[in-house]
């Protein structure tokens, strides 16, 4: 993910500031998962924190009004005799037969190969699932085990459920395979791993608005662009259109972006766009009803220097989805 070179810290908020609650504005968050739990009456955001010790975690705050916030609380750390205990980066939760599920996006500076263009070595970097009978933790591994690939530098694993079965749908980095790719991998009934090889659904190159961010320079002398995928969340529509919203550049700004399947099954085809739904610097969207129902989309802004969470009420047309 281009830009993430720190995990999400604590924001500094002061003791008096988290007794009436903190403006959303004012929590530096990359990549926000918002949970709207109907039990509780209570919004959860969630972001990516690490420990003093350098292991990698994610923290909720809460909220009744999605305006001002409490917390932030501890709901998971990367076990230490994990895979990688590192950085969590675009930690998502989702409820599935009844349990929440955390999938983290974990890394670690560990190299597994070298690489062949002008990059630092390839590390390992990979989304994994854990779970928990709580949102607020913890959440217990499945494994010590990425789900996604050992030999894929993945991140921003997100579910989705078809016919009963649940995939996952994750971003293979650009820094690997210079365009970076869209891709669908089925998992066990228990999320406990995958249950198939990954296939790609579309890479960003295929955008006609995206813009590469980077040209690498090859061992034979020439260069090639690479093409930034980011932030995937899927949803359908009330029409029943298939719709991945996504992440990537145009013209040096961070957009939110839409594809859709063809089919409008979750293996496609896939089409993209011809533009951009936001371009004002900010990205990493992902969508969820209020507790009166309304549709919204949250999404970090701006990319760099203090991030925080802007959410902003969104249309469901039927055939697409429109920031109002």
């Amino acid at each position: 993910m281009l830009a993430v070179v720190v995990s999400c810290k604590n924001g500094g908020s002061s003791a008096g500031a988290e007794e009436v609650g903190i403006p959303t504005d004012s929590i530096y968050c990359r990549d926000p998962f918002i949970v709207a739990d109907k039990a509780t009456g209570t919004y959860y955001l969630f972001r990516s924190s690490t420990t003093d010790e350098g292991l990698g975690g994610v923290e909720a705050f809460k909220s009744k009004d999605l305006k001002l916030w409490k917390g932030p609380s501890r709901v998971f750390t990367v076990p230490a005799d994990n895979f990688i205990t590192g950085a969590v980066w675009a930690p998502e939760v989702h409820s599935y037969n009844g349990n929440w599920y955390i999938f983290a996006t974990l890394n670690t500076d560990r190299k597994w190969a070298e690489s062949v263009h002008d990059w630092p070595d390839f590390t390992y970097r990979g989304t994994q699932v854990f779970r928990s009978k709580s949102l607020d933790g913890p959440f217990l591994p499945l494994g010590k085990e990425l789900t996604t690939p050992k030999d894929f530098m993945a991140l921003d694993g997100t579910l989705w459920v078809e016919d009963g079965v649940p995939y996952m749908v994750f971003c293979h980095e650009w820094v690997q395979v210079l365009d970076g790719s869209f891709e669908l991998m089925p998992l066990k009934k228990d999320l406990s791993g995958p249950d198939g090889e990954p296939r790609t659904l579309f890479t960003a190159s295929k955008a006609p608005w995206c813009s590469p961010v980077k040209q690498w320079k090859n061992p034979d002398g020439s260069s090639s662009p690479a093409y930034v995928s980011d932030g995937n969340f899927v949803y359908k529509t009330k029409d029943g259109q298939l719709l991945i919203l996504w992440s990537s550049f145009k013209n040096g700004k961070y957009c939110v972006a839409i594809s859709r399947s063809v089919s409008g099954k979750i293996a496609g085809p896939w089409t993209c766009d011809p533009e951009p739904i936001f371009e004002a610097d900010g990205g990493h969207p992902m969508v969820f009803r209020d507790f009166e129902g309304n549709l919204k989309i949250v999404f970090h802004q701006p990319n760099s220097g203090h991030s925080h969470p802007v959410i902003l009420p969104l249309e469901d047309t039927g055939r697409t989805l429109v920031i109002r």
